[in-house]
């Protein structure tokens, strides 16, 4: 019998608490090392929450995958911010270049629906439009409608 235990943990920042601690404990494995592993993996995500999967086996061994995280978490991470906008339509809180954009098409291209790039940054831009994000000093929305109309064909 295989048991599953899911989270959501910040980035390299796993401890032996909550959530992890409790759900790990009656399972029998080595939370030290189930956090250490969860960790080392995870320290590329700094500062996001990230979904992770422990697969405990019956002999006490245990896998560990980690998810990507949320496409807002990884705008927030790419712009550097700490919140989304409050309001996307009036505040905007701030600008990613086509290259970024690109950037997180590729980074979460697995969970995305797009048959090609261009497909994947429309993606990208719709949730940058509820985050009140611009995308190329244009509102999101604006520059879905321009990616449609092939004014960034050469782009991509």
């Amino acid at each position: 019998m295989v048991d599953t235990v899911e989270a959501m943990v910040e980035g390299g920042k796993a401890t032996a608490g909550p959530p992890l601690g409790p759900a790990l404990g009656p399972k029998g494995v080595n939370i030290g090392q189930v956090v250490a592993k969860i960790n080392e993996q995870t320290k590329a995500f700094a500062g996001m929450k990230v979904p992770i999967k422990v697969i405990i086996n019956d002999d006490k061994s245990f896998e560990i995958k980690v998810g990507i995280p949320p496409m807002s978490a990884l705008i927030k991470g790419e712009l550097g911010i700490q919140t989304a906008s409050h309001n996307s339509r009036t505040e905007k809180v701030g600008n990613l270049s086509i290259e970024q954009a690109k950037k997180l098409a590729d980074m979460k291209s697995a969970d995305l629906l797009g048959a090609d790039v261009k497909a994947r940054v429309l993606e990208v831009a719709g949730n940058c439009v509820s985050c009140g994000v611009n995308i190329d000093g244009k509102d999101a929305r604006q520059f879905i409608k321009d990616v449609k109309a092939g004014l960034y064909d050469d782009k991509f």
